[in-house]
């Protein structure tokens, strides 16, 4: 009757560890950035693993007054492209931490 309860005992023991390691590694990756560009080069943007913008760079020449429109669209591009690469930055650090499982996003 209780001959499984070792069996939990230790999966218990490797989720928590599973969990302590994936809090360090969310710590972890808070540091670091990634960085794109849009338009060839003429809106840059650093952004860290909270999805905060580091830094955000503007060409000179992207910047026309007659046309902010194409400005703004160069700068929701990179900004879009930043954040995705943080996603998938993430989700491959977790991946290789988890071994693959399917984890529901937001259980750590």
């Amino acid at each position: 009757m209780f001959g499984n309860m070792g069996n939990m005992g230790g999966m218990m023991k490797k989720m928590q560890k599973l969990q302590t390691d994936m809090a360090k590694l969310q710590e972890e990756l808070k540091l670091r950035t990634v960085e794109v560009s849009a338009g060839g080069g003429a809106v840059k943007i650093v952004m860290n693993g909270e999805k905060q913008v580091q830094s955000l760079s503007i060409s000179p020449a992207a910047v026309d007054p007659e046309d902010v429109e194409m400005l703004e669209d160069l700068m929701a591009a990179a900004f879009n492209e930043a954040t995705q690469k943080v996603d998938d930055m993430m989700a491959q650090e977790m991946g290789k931490l988890t071994g693959g499982m399917n984890l529901p996003k937001g259980l750590f």
